[in-house]
């Protein structure tokens, strides 16, 4: 590997390393301050509790004439069971909404059933419009009928009479299988009352539990995703933005950690939506969401509002399965990088997919994606190496041109550019291989950690594929380390340093006089180490296939340049280049009239 080839990697190196450090590491301290108008919506109608509704009744007796209510407002709450194998809810007659949702295909870390959410910090209601009062739905009682679809699935009909002929009703279903919930709202009889308002302030409160063994990489990754009517997707992480208005039509919302979600998606779409959320002091809840939209309203004896509720997990082929983008909220690739997220999509996940068909351990299908992408990328590091087998054999006379011309750079860069030409090498030809495979290394950072099927999945003295493995607690906390010992990511660390040792005397051959340059000369060893610190916290998974793929490279070299380069044939062929007219290419034109011209301004000044 030539002096170009390591200067033009290291700093791609770096700079790759620097924004992924910098994306996934900068936490700003949450404003504990709320905003004392972010739930605007809601408040342009108070609700109002079913004792408010009557006028001067006082509180004690209330229960004297409990039984001249209308039944929406007299009752006690219970709970109604709504599960189908894979998604089991729990609803309450009071408010008529889902307060646990647990899914039975997965485990917590400590593998206690995985309930997404529990309790009465969850909850969704309607702010309706009834005989000139507005009520709050979470408020009312509602009459519970599970009836049997055809599909095999099951409907849960909630139901409440807040008048004669006038009724709340929320109706929820789910399919066979998945975790796909149909909904909707419908108001009867409040024609008149619908006809006065333009929209219907909707309350969604989640209290999103603590499931993995992480809580702070939970918090990390917990964010909002949501997606407007025009199809444009955006996201923020909670702990760095606590408020969010979204003005334009929203089509869906959702509430994601790290493997699951919950997420609304409105058929016909919100107008706007506000969300609120925090990170609390309760080492249980990841985090809190409060969010508000604001629903179309026309008037109707019958309105009705569609909706659908995903509460499941972050299956990149589940998600994309509905057709709406809930598959965007996977992290494939953002911001700098964005463009690796194609490759996941595109190549990563469909071999992934293929080989899961085939191998029940995730720890060999890594092993054999590894070795289908090396296979995949051998063409780019056979130029590679072959480049830097040129370099080696130029080595003698780049030697002599740096005794030629000494400190003299523009002059000896010229005589430089103009052996290449002649011997007919290319200065990038290391370069731009190792550019080329960049993004493929980039999408599985991306990849492997975002993957559900790796979750508690156990490998080799790994438990858990999706987390980081600790073959010893410290006890204590080590400042840009941690309070543990990560087996797999300290192979990484030696198989990096091992590899970087293996280069250095193909690099030293190559021309590329570093000593003169002490971060180019230990930065191959610098980076190693600080990925120890780095890594030791991320998956597994990560770092086993970094360490795998170190040791692939290091075979790979070997193989190469013990049978597939000749570097006495090498200088053949350079001699028969010689021999050729010496053709000049655009780019090498161009380089060499900027060097001579600033070699003339270098002159002029003197």
């Amino acid at each position: 590997m030539d002096r170009n080839s390591i200067i033009g990697f290291v700093l791609l190196l770096a700079l790759g390393a620097g924004y992924i450090f910098w994306s996934n590491h900068e936490q700003k301290l949450y404003q504990e301050q709320k905003y004392a108008d972010s739930m605007a919506l809601a408040a342009t109608r108070k609700p109002v509790t079913p004792q408010q509704q009557i006028a001067g009744t006082p509180a004690d007796s209330l229960r004297a004439i409990d039984t001249t209510l209308p039944p929406a407002y007299r009752g006690a709450a219970t709970l109604v069971n709504l599960s189908n194998g894979e998604l089991n809810l729990q609803f309450s007659t009071k408010g008529g909404y889902p307060v646990q949702a647990n899914f039975d295909s997965f485990k917590t870390s400590a593998g206690a059933p995985l309930a997404y959410f529990k309790g009465n910090g969850n909850k969704l209601s309607f702010n309706i419009p009834v005989n000139g009062k507005t009520v709050a739905t979470d408020q009312l009682y509602f009459t519970p009928e599970i009836t049997a679809l055809p599909d095999g699935g099951k409907q849960l009909r909630m139901t409440a009479t807040v008048a004669p002929g006038q009724n709340i009703v929320l109706d929820y279903a789910l399919p066979r299988r998945g975790y796909m919930m149909t909904a909707s709202l419908r108001l009867q009889g409040l024609q008149k009352d619908l006809g006065a308002i333009q929209s219907i302030p909707m309350s969604w409160n989640t209290e999103a539990l603590h499931t993995e063994k992480d809580l702070k990489n939970e918090r990390m990754n917990m964010q909002v995703h949501y997606r407007h009517m025009d199809g444009e997707h955006d996201y923020f992480t909670i702990s760095r933005t606590g408020q969010k208005s979204m003005d334009k039509p929203l089509q869906w919302l959702s509430v994601r950690s790290h493997f699951f979600n919950s997420t609304i998606i409105a058929d016909k779409g919100f107008k706007t939506g506000n969300f609120d959320g925090k990170e609390p002091a309760d080492s249980n809840i990841v985090a809190t969401n409060s969010s508000v939209f604001a629903i179309p309203v026309t008037a109707s004896n019958d309105y009705a509002f569609d909706f659908k509720w995903y509460m499941g997990p972050n299956d990149y082929k589940v998600l994309k399965s509905y057709n709406v983008g809930l598959e965007e909220m996977i992290p494939l690739g953002f911001g700098l990088f964005f463009f690796v997220k194609y490759i996941s999509k595109w190549m990563i996940i469909p071999l992934f997919d293929f080989l899961s068909q085939y191998i029940s351990s995730f720890g060999l299908i890594i092993i054999c994606l590894t070795l289908l992408i090396r296979l995949l990328l051998s063409f780019f590091t056979y130029k590679s190496y072959l480049s830097s087998a040129k370099m080696r054999v130029l080595k003698p006379e780049l030697d002599e041109l740096r005794a030629k011309y000494g400190d003299n750079q523009q002059q000896m860069g010229m005589e430089q550019m103009k052996l290449y030409r002649t011997a007919g090498v290319n200065p990038l030809g290391g370069c731009l291989p190792m550019l080329l495979q960049m993004p493929f290394l980039l999408a599985v950072y991306y990849f492997i950690p975002t993957a559900i099927q790796l979750r508690q999945s156990k490998f080799l003295w790994s438990n858990d594929l999706s987390t980081y493995d600790s073959v010893l607690n410290l006890g204590f906390n080590i400042p840009f380390y941690g309070d543990h010992v990560s087996l797999f990511t300290l192979l990484m660390t030696a198989s990096s340093l091992f590899l970087a040792i293996y280069n250095k005397n193909m690099t030293a051959g190559a021309g590329g006089d570093m000593g003169n340059n002490a971060m180019l000369k230990y930065m191959p060893y610098i980076m190693p180490i600080m990925f120890l610190g780095w890594f030791n916290s991320m998956a597994a998974g990560l770092t086993f296939y970094y360490t795998f793929s170190n040791l692939i490279s290091i075979l790979q070299q070997f193989i190469i340049q013990k049978f597939f380069i000749n570097e006495e044939a090498i200088h053949r062929k350079i001699q028969e280049n010689r021999n050729k007219p010496a053709g000049t290419s655009k780019w090498q034109q161009r380089l060499e009239q900027m060097q001579k011209a600033q070699a003339d301004k270098t002159k002029t000044k003197k």
